[in-house]
């Protein structure tokens, strides 16, 4: 990845961002209602602007405040792996007047990983709606001898330890994959954590890691272009833009679906009815065209649905990496 591609990449989500509308606030219109009162929604995001989650965060706001008559104010609260925003909203009384848009790392790794938070990610916050989903690219440079999983595993075997991939740093959802699918099958690689997405799937395209776990967003224009090889993608089905990498079951890992998620939550204990009006407002909003549209640039299928939804993914994630953690003794930066 050059300057100018990368450049060129912090200019597109820049602009995802500025169309997303009104990075500040939203006002509410002359019949405003009351929702659950007159202050202001305080949509927390715990990590920086023009991120992915930050861009969706925004899209979904601007329509809720607008349904909800209310002003719906974006506040990045970034770091620690997005713990730090996490804890200010579980503190955050429960009254409607604070939510948290996160995602998987903070609810489902972090707890696992980072000791003893100031927050309990599974009990201190209220599930609201599970926004969407985000899964990842197996890759590999062309000039690598792999073309299919079966091969990467075939020499990880033959070389204990020799076979390295990159991630974004540990603890991340990009190292989580790579760790379980080593845990499945009695594989030993090398992890090679960089400070950050960007310069990981650098050096993977230039061959100076084996392999990476991409997200599909960043990974496919160079999969589409020849400069990476796609091995598998790690959704339940194969990808419409990508309809010839197959899915890990495909390739031989039974059950590997593995998806990075964006979920929004209120305090715990906010009124069930101020918690089902938000998740109604949520469903509603993502499902309107211009929100399904950015979601298909940000590479991000969208699910919504009850509150449970997103407790059960949430619990489900959570057991996973406990497991993988402990068994792959992984340690926070």
């Amino acid at each position: 990845m050059n300057k100018h591609t990368s450049a060129s990449r912090r200019q597109w989500i820049s602009a995802l961002a500025n169309a997303a509308a009104l990075l500040a606030s939203f006002s509410p219109p002359a019949h405003a209602q009351d929702w659950p009162g007159t202050r202001p929604l305080s949509w927390i995001v715990p990590y920086p602007p023009a991120g992915s989650t930050d861009v969706m965060a925004r899209a979904i706001a601007q329509r809720v405040g607008a349904s909800l008559g209310t002003t719906v104010v974006i506040d990045n609260k970034p770091g620690a792996t997005g713990t730090i925003g996490g804890a200010y909203v579980a503190k955050a009384s429960p009254d409607g007047t604070t939510a948290l848009m996160t995602t998987i790392g903070a609810q489902a790794i972090a707890p696992h990983l980072m000791g003893k938070l100031p927050y309990d990610p599974l009990h201190d916050l209220e599930p609201v709606a599970l926004v969407g989903t985000i899964p990842h690219l197996l890759v590999v440079a062309p000039s690598q001898p792999f073309k299919s999983v079966a091969e990467l595993l075939a020499a990880g075997k033959a070389r204990p330890g020799e076979i390295a991939f990159a991630s974004g740093g540990n603890g991340t959802i990009l190292q989580m994959q790579a760790e379980l699918l080593a845990m499945r099958s009695g594989v030993r690689f090398l992890h090679v954590p960089y400070k950050g997405d960007t310069p990981a799937l650098q050096d993977t395209l230039g061959a100076q890691v084996q392999f990476m776990f991409a997200p599909v967003a960043a990974a496919m224009p160079h999969v589409k272009t020849g400069k990476l090889r796609a091995l598998a993608v790690t959704s339940a089905t194969r990808l419409k833009v990508l309809p010839d990498v197959p899915t890990m079951a495909e390739a031989g890992q039974k059950d590997f679906v593995v998806e990075q998620w964006q979920g929004i939550y209120l305090p715990a204990r906010t009124p069930p009815t101020t918690v089902q009006r938000l998740n109604a407002e949520i469903n509603k909003a993502l499902r309107e065209p211009a929100v399904a549209e950015l979601a298909d640039k940000l590479g991000v299928t969208l699910v919504g649905g009850a509150p449970q939804r997103l407790t059960d993914t949430q619990n489900a994630d959570s057991a996973t990496w406990a497991r993988v953690i402990r068994t792959a003794n992984i340690k926070a930066d």
